[in-house]
């Protein structure tokens, strides 16, 4: 059942609750009298492209370690990782607000104890996504340019999927770069998340069960089992053409399957990839491209067409 008062170009899980939860936060914090927060620490790279994208970037004091995009958001002050955030530059800040992810609660006890706000925020699906787009345009006093940054996401992603309606759907293994090693232990990126979506969007079968974990640890029986059409590998940095070589090495013994056999083994780097926010487009297009390498060449005898 699709939201009142919002259609969704493609199916999702709308979360209700969710969506109604952190609005509600969203208009307390910004209740008359207070005003929008004029300080606020991101601890997460996709709130704070989020903000930049409404314009609101200075209202953001501190930024995780990761935080590199837009440019001007890495030259902010850094208040550590999720791992390792620095509780003492958060203080020296002085922020109204900490915004985190949900499952950071060591933050939220922290912002507690000094006195601070904080709003936990989820970015799993890409309907959180959109709902923290909202929520953040709440909270900012940018509803309106909130709900256009939305609206113009969801085309985007409908018009992709028309265009690709037509075309064979690959059954695909997305895994996550970090360390990985195929004789040992993966850890797959299952279809009930963000990226498991965009690769549905593009035309990719995910081999992964939705009952399993949305990042689960996939041994090589289980791969050799599938036998996917195509491996894609997503990280946060480009890999070179030595790494990437080595790394279809190690794929190699895996003879019997079909994205081994195929050469259809794709290793995608970049900043956009693993952040679950407004450049969702970018990590779309990426998919389809390695997905149907067909349309390049369609492309291309197109253009060089008289």
């Amino acid at each position: 059942m699709q939201e009142e008062g919002r259609k969704f170009p493609f199916p999702f899980c709308p979360g209700l609750l969710f969506r109604a939860w952190v609005l509600l936060w969203a208009l307390v914090l910004t209740a008359p009298g207070e005003g929008a927060p004029a300080r606020i620490i991101s601890l997460s790279p996709a709130v704070t492209e989020i903000l930049f994208l409404l314009g609101e970037g200075g209202r953001v004091v501190g930024v995780t370690d990761f935080c590199q995009y837009p440019p001007e958001a890495a030259r902010l002050p850094k208040v550590g990782g999720f791992l390792n955030p620095s509780y003492e530059t958060m203080l020296s800040l002085m922020p109204d607000l900490l915004i985190h992810q949900k499952d950071s609660a060591g933050i939220a006890n922290f912002a507690r104890q000094a006195g601070f706000g904080s709003l936990a925020v989820s970015m799993l699906t890409l309907e959180e996504i959109f709902t923290t787009i909202e929520t953040l345009g709440t909270l900012v006093g940018k509803p309106a340019a909130a709900a256009k940054a939305v609206e113009e996401l969801q085309a985007t992603l409908a018009r992709r999927r028309e265009a690709l309606a037509p075309l064979a759907r690959k059954s695909v293994f997305l895994l996550l770069g970090v360390g990985n090693d195929p004789v040992q232990t993966l850890y797959g990126v299952g279809p009930n998340t963000y990226l498991g979506e965009l690769l549905a969007l593009a035309g990719g079968d995910n081999v992964l069960s939705p009952s399993l974990s949305p990042y689960p640890k996939i041994n090589k029986e289980f791969i050799i089992a599938q036998s996917p059409e195509v491996i894609i590998e997503v990280g946060p940095v480009p890999l070179d053409e030595e790494e990437i070589a080595l790394k279809k090495v190690k794929w190699q013994r895996f003879t019997t399957v079909r994205a081994v056999k195929n050469d259809a083994i794709h290793f995608l780097g970049g900043g956009e990839l693993l952040i679950p926010g407004p450049r969702l487009n970018l990590v779309l297009d990426r998919f389809i491209r390695a997905l149907h390498p067909e349309l390049k060449h369609e492309a291309a005898a197109k253009k060089g067409s008289p």
